[in-house]
């Protein structure tokens, strides 16, 4: 069963789900009838609804304001719209082309292709879809001028700022917007990236914007702050919360009637991380109870982006062209001549994929994560090699992966890589000319029907 999601996106809804292994099989046996080896996207709808539902559990109190920045993708926005999401925007329109075959969709309905199929993001994608501009927050601290007059125009009036130029641009362009200022969080907690070099205003220095912003005439609302990417310790949510509550003080003791508070992102969006979403939502709604208690007059909300989407999407690629190398790499003397294999020397393979670090990858560069394949033929069995993993560019720092242990693999293998829904779709480039993935869209009948019903 097929439904359209708009914009020529069709989900396959099916009774059960299949193991993503066996979906991903048989969708490579259709394209490889066509004779395409193309690299996709198999995103599970259904981990995005019960994503949001576990979020509406844990921390019943925080309305989930989605980071549209952390991928783009039109399904999984209009979901997130559908469930009741609202939204984190970070600019006012985007836009990238993707060129894609039509005559594969014809023949394949349950394939996504569209051609020159024009992606709008952020403040105007959300728009678009109708979602009201009170369920929109402009959580960048420092905008472009032209965009602060776009959300003017459209109402979007809920903003961060961070400094005092900020609030002239805001005083010149929208001065009835409401304000949130963004403070640095405690940096003493183990996060993958603190944000505090870039953001954030010092809490000693709150006083002084305020006043600034009092002077202006300008209507601050409440306080923001983020605590970091990927956040290895809940306590700094309760932390952060704790030194928002005495920004809020002082904004009251100045005559602000601050009501708002966004405690920012930074939750996990994977089960392997060092730390759950219900560990953080034990910490995180201790520290609200008690310094934001219920009947306070503060809507708390927060900015989870791979939370919604890290795991509902998983990519395959296709093995392109292999080489053997020791230790799944060549070594080189000083004559840049291949150097003789050595008695203890172990073989290898280097592998190159149709997919990589400038496109879906591209999120390694600043991640420093590894990935570990997957693939989807059976072999069990068979012996391991060391292995190492390139994308399909001609730069030599196009790598995905290295020194992992793979069977020997030939070409026309398809390997898979799971969790790969934040920061992929994104920053993916055409570098190269290298194509986009296209999407497949899944989800079942159980958790499409409690959302949609014909």
């Amino acid at each position: 069963m097929k439904h359209d999601m708009g914009n020529d996106h069709v989900v396959d809804v099916m009774p059960s789900i299949k193991a993503k292994k066996s979906l991903i099989a048989d969708i490579t046996v259709s394209l490889e009838s066509e004779h395409s080896e193309d690299p996709f996207f198999l995103v599970d709808l259904g981990d995005i609804i019960t994503k949001y539902r576990t979020w509406k559990e844990l921390v019943p109190r925080v309305d989930p304001f989605y980071a549209v920045k952390c991928n783009t993708d039109y399904t999984v926005i209009k979901l997130l719209a559908d469930l009741g999401a609202s939204f984190d925007c970070a600019s006012k329109v985007s836009s990238r082309q993707v060129a894609h075959s039509n005559a594969r969709m014809q023949k394949q309905a349950l394939i996504i292709n569209y051609a020159f199929y024009i992606v709008l993001i952020e403040i105007e994608t959300i728009l678009n879809l109708g979602v009201s501009q009170s369920r929109i927050i402009y959580a960048n601290p420092c905008k472009q001028k032209s965009f602060i007059r776009y959300a003017a125009k459209h109402n979007v009036n809920t903003m961060t700022f961070d400094n005092e130029a900020e609030l002239y641009k805001i005083k010149e362009f929208f001065p009835e917007a409401r304000l949130v200022l963004r403070i640095l969080p405690p940096a003493n907690f183990k996060v993958r990236f603190h944000l505090g070099v870039k953001f954030g205003c010092h809490p000693k220095k709150a006083a002084d914007l305020l006043a600034k912003a009092k002077e202006l005439g300008l209507n601050v609302v409440g306080i923001s702050f983020h605590v970091g990417s990927e956040v290895k310790e809940a306590e700094a949510y309760a932390a952060g919360v704790e030194h928002a509550y005495y920004v809020f003080e002082l904004g009251r003791e100045m005559g602000f009637k601050f009501e708002l508070l966004d405690i920012g992102g930074g939750f996990p969006g994977v089960d392997t991380t060092e730390i759950s979403f219900k560990e953080i939502a034990d910490v995180l709604n201790t520290a609200l109870d008690k310094y934001f208690p219920e009947g306070a007059g503060v809507k708390i909300i927060a900015e989870p982006g791979r939370y919604f989407v890290a795991s509902a999407f998983t990519l395959a690629v296709n093995v392109i062209a292999k080489r053997s190398a020791l230790q799944g790499k060549p070594d080189y003397d000083d004559g840049q001549e291949m150097m003789p294999a050595s008695p203890n020397s172990e073989p290898g393979y280097m592998y190159y994929v149709n997919d990589g670090l400038h496109g879906s990858f591209n999120y390694l560069l600043f991640d420093h994560d590894k990935v570990q394949p997957h693939i989807v033929r059976d072999c069990q069995d068979e012996t391991t090699f060391i292995s190492t993993i390139w994308g399909p560019t001609c730069d030599g720092l196009d790598l995905i992966a290295e020194d992992c242990r793979l069977p020997e693999l030939r070409v026309g293998d398809w390997l898979f890589f799971e969790n790969m829904g934040a920061y992929s779709v994104c920053l993916s480039t055409s570098f190269n000319g290298m194509p986009h993935p296209w999407c497949y869209l899944y989800c079942t009948e159980q958790s499409w029907f409690q959302l949609y019903s014909d």
